[in-house]
């Protein structure tokens, strides 16, 4: 599965076939906030959402932000993904 960056968008996105899933985020002083993840529901249950979270928590750590989980299917990752605490803001 291919995840891209949409800038422009202010997005992380995959082709998932006819439509696109996708994790919003904003991007501000050094903290990159996780605002809303959808699926389409053809393609629900594979992964996709979970695979998007991944990226998106890797990438804030590669570029050192810090990351606020306002997305509700993220802030539940990460409650059983301890492993990407440090990034949270406190």
């Amino acid at each position: 599965m291919k995840i891209t960056q949409n800038t422009l968008k202010r997005r992380f996105e995959v082709d998932a076939g006819a439509r696109t899933a996708f994790l919003n985020y904003r991007l501000e002083d050094g903290v990159i906030t996780l605002t809303h993840t959808e699926v389409p529901e053809a393609v629900n249950g594979r992964g996709i959402g979970t695979a998007l979270a991944k990226f998106a928590l890797e990438y804030a750590r590669r570029e050192g932000l810090k990351v606020v989980p306002q997305c509700s299917f993220v802030a539940a990752f990460l409650a059983g993904h301890p492993e990407y605490e440090g990034l949270l803001v406190r």
